[in-house]
């Protein structure tokens, strides 16, 4: 007479195969929080940008500190993992840089400016300078 029900065996692959699939989405799922995250930063370095311009443009100068002589066109957004990351500026009347950390790896760019000093608790490895 056979039995209506499921073996320990088929119970323990079924659970196993769940385990695996949910570890499997996990990972995923963490990698598009870290994408995410990176495309927040890229944009909001765009912002700052482009209100630098827009400062310089009616003022003559960029800032040496933000949001400084800017502080009509920009509220300086924080790093959306803050206080452990950071954004960093680095300013002179005639130029500046923009500093951030991406989790996903940097990119090289031609600015030849420093960020002066970390990005929080790691180095910066994304930066963006003037036009």
């Amino acid at each position: 007479m056979k039995s209506k029900g499921f073996t320990l065996i088929e119970l323990l692959v079924a659970m196993t195969v769940a385990s695996v699939l949910m570890g499997l989405a996990l990972v995923s799922y963490q990698g598009a929080r870290k994408s995410a995250r990176d495309g927040k930063r890229k944009a909001d370095l765009e912002q700052i940008r482009s209100a630098l311009e827009m400062c310089r443009a009616d003022t003559g100068s960029y800032p040496t500190s933000l949001p400084g002589s800017c502080s009509a066109y920009l509220t300086v957004p924080t790093d959306p993992l803050s206080p452990t990351y950071e954004y960093r500026y680095n300013g002179s009347p005639n130029s500046y840089t923009l500093c951030a950390y991406l989790e996903t790896g940097g990119i090289t760019t031609n600015c030849s400016g420093s960020c002066g000093g970390n990005c929080g608790t790691v180095t910066c490895n994304y930066k963006v300078c003037n036009p």
